[in-house]
């Protein structure tokens, strides 16, 4: 080239410096980034940069027309990745990753959910791909293409591994053993960036599929070792309270603990919940535990007592593991198991899952008469899936545990206008403002359910566990719901908006309200206890809930957790009576409690582990406990 090749901007650095300007405008406007300090700041706005000039860098080794068409598909690509991102965490406050991106066999399904989460002001994100084809068309004055020297390349190069080197120095000194911290995303994203945490994300899934090839069972030991330690035995009054009674479980989709007892516009939001409760064993501490998984993790925990992984669903990721759930602990002790949900039987790789986890029948779409009068939104009505399940349960062999999964009260919270029993809330959040009549809606059809199972003789002879799956409004919705809870929603109260209700109603047994504290991975023992299962022998990390002998303990999936008299999340302790911050040494006795249990069980589930207990305890009789006679 000749001496002037530097008087011209080069098509390289306008294309980084437009999707590096275009992702520092995303992180201040479409993600809830907390920032501290001005360091924090300077790490947010540089971490995109060495990541894209490495990208876009690639280029430098080609001829003009091929570096044109590189760097427009580059462009779009990692616009792509960011729009991902954007629109994927306007629901789930979370960032993507590669598990997740492997159940794009649910999309199909998502319909309506996906385009409420779209914008006519998206294609904003795609504005500087317009402005570089522009310029590459127009061929301005200022514009021009340069052949790149060695030397060129190796300083271009260079200057980028150090800025790399320079912004994981800073985010260290920032926050200490980043990279061991996966299951905090938001925390990567701030101090590595977008682009780069994904290419983490890809080592990480890697380093997982690695996992299970060369695990031997030798882990098992100090995870079998903490579990011993930390079984708690049943209490005598409720252990086989239920024996021989059919089960019926009901996941409550997206159904959050703070509607229960509480009105919209003067009307109650859970009028038959409310009374129900009355009559039930209620837990008002009881949280979800989910992660990316959502309904899928919450049928995890409450199968098999292991927490969900960080990254994506363990039903896509992990279906063809060995497991002890349940279903198949059940299985042996002469009952019949059985999930319906109405729904194509894929849908979060159901089919495959669900026969690892031992159930007999899974009762899916072709199962039921599914009409556009009898649907909305995600599907066949809640009202209409109860009744026509009630057939199933009455064809079932006796007794049997039974799990319902519904759909009505799914974001976007769509409902007809003859299903709306109350009105929808008034604020600036049609999110928020939707939730209640769907939430309304629901109460309703369970109301219908349980009346429909007393006219059919099943009432009597089947304990009814209802439990909330996981949140319904997100975080990103903070404002609408400061507005109704009137109050702020402070980290501590984002906390406790995970709790969800727990139900469990038994036959012949009085109301009774337990505020002890509890999540989803406790069901299992709950559950097999209350039928006079011994567990004793089982790989769980829940405990009985209505052991006399409980600890008030709860963790979630992001390492936040509860105790009793405080919460612990984002790295701050919160006294509850107060919701402000506390000393953290009053929760520092729970801290490596909390990260050994996700850790331990983390290790089961990427190295398949169960598949070595039922070898190595055969002389023990694991796997398969029966009933006690």
């Amino acid at each position: 080239m000749n001496n002037n090749k530097w008087t011209k901007a080069s098509i390289v650095s306008i294309a980084t410096i437009l999707l590096w300007l275009k992702t520092y405008i995303a992180y201040k406007t479409s993600f809830d980034i907390k920032i501290e300090n001005w360091r924090q700041e300077i790490i947010l706005f540089m971490n995109p940069l060495s990541f894209l000039m490495v990208i876009f860098g690639v280029s430098m080794f080609m001829k003009e027309k091929a570096q044109k068409r590189y760097i427009l598909i580059t462009s779009f690509i990692v616009s792509a990745i960011l729009f991902a991102n954007v629109v994927f965490y306007r629901f789930f406050n979370d960032f993507l990753t590669i598990p997740v991106l492997f159940q794009t066999s649910n999309m199909s399904d998502l319909g309506s959910s996906v385009t409420e989460l779209i914008n006519f002001s998206d294609l904003l994100y795609f504005a500087d791909i317009v402005v570089l084809a522009l310029l590459l068309k127009v061929k301005p004055n200022i514009l021009g293409y340069r052949e790149y020297s060695k030397v060129d390349r190796r300083a271009y190069f260079l200057v980028a591994i150090a800025i790399s080197f320079f912004n994981l120095g800073m985010a260290e000194t920032e926050r200490p053993q980043l990279l061991t911290r996966t299951f905090d995303r938001e925390m990567l994203v701030k101090n590595i960036g977008t682009y780069n945490y994904h290419l983490y994300d890809a080592f990480l899934q890697s380093k997982s599929s690695a996992q299970r090839a060369m695990a031997d069972g030798s882990e098992l030991a100090d995870i079998d070792n903490y579990v011993r330690a930390n079984y708690l035995p049943p209490s005598d009054d409720m252990f086989g309270i239920a024996k021989g009674k059919n089960v019926i479980l009901v996941s409550m989709e997206s159904t959050q603990n703070f509607v229960i007892n509480q009105t919209v516009n003067g009307q109650e939001i859970t009028p038959f919940l409310n009374d129900f409760i009355k009559e039930s064993y209620y837990f008002n501490n009881f949280y979800h535990q989910t992660g990316q998984g959502k309904t899928s993790d919450s049928e995890f925990l409450v199968d098999n007592s292991l927490y969900p992984l960080s990254r994506g669903a363990v039903f896509f990721t992990h279906s063809g593991n060995e497991y002890t759930a349940t279903p198949e602990i059940l299985n042996e002790n002469g009952y019949f198991t059985a999930s319906l949900h109405a729904n194509n039987k894929s849908f979060w790789n159901r089919d495959i899952m669900y026969q690892a986890l031992g159930y007999e029948r899974f009762y899916s779409l072709p199962d039921y008469d599914v009409e556009e009068e009898n649907s909305v939104g995600w599907g066949m009505k809640d009202i209409e899936f109860f009744q026509q399940s009630v057939d199933h349960l009455k064809a079932m062999p006796k007794p049997f545990y039974s799990k319902f999964i519904t759909l009505t009260n799914h974001f976007p919270f769509e409902l007809n206008e003859e299903d709306r029993f109350v009105d929808s809330f008034t604020s600036n959040d049609k999110t928020v403002n939707n939730y209640f009549p769907t939430v309304r809606y629901q109460d309703e059809a369970l109301k219908l359910f349980i009346q429909k199972l007393k006219d059919e003789g099943l009432y009597e002879d089947s304990i009814i566990i209802l439990y909330g799956d996981h949140y319904g409004i997100s975080e990103n919705h903070n404002k609408a719901m400061g507005e109704y809870l009137g109050k702020e929603i402070t980290p501590f109260e984002s906390t406790q908006l995970q709790q969800v209700p727990l139900i469990v109603h038994i036959p012949g047994q009085e109301g009774k309200t337990i505020p002890t504290v509890g999540g989803q991975i406790d069901l299992k023992p709950t559950i097999l206890h209350l039928l006079g299962i011994d567990t004793k022998n089982n790989i769980d990390f829940g405990s009985d809930l209505f052991s006399k002998e409980r600890l008030d303990f709860a963790v979630l999936r992001d390492g936040s957790f509860i105790t009793k008299d405080h919460v612990f999340t984002r790295e701050t302790c919160y006294d509850k009576s107060t919701g402000e911050p506390t000393d953290k040494a009053a929760c520092e006795p729970f801290i490596d409690q909390a990260k050994n249990e996700l850790e331990y069980s983390d290790k089961i589930i990427y190295g398949d582990l169960l598949r070595f207990y039922g070898e190595k305890n055969a002389s023990k009789e694991k796997g398969y406990p029966k009933t006690n006679e």
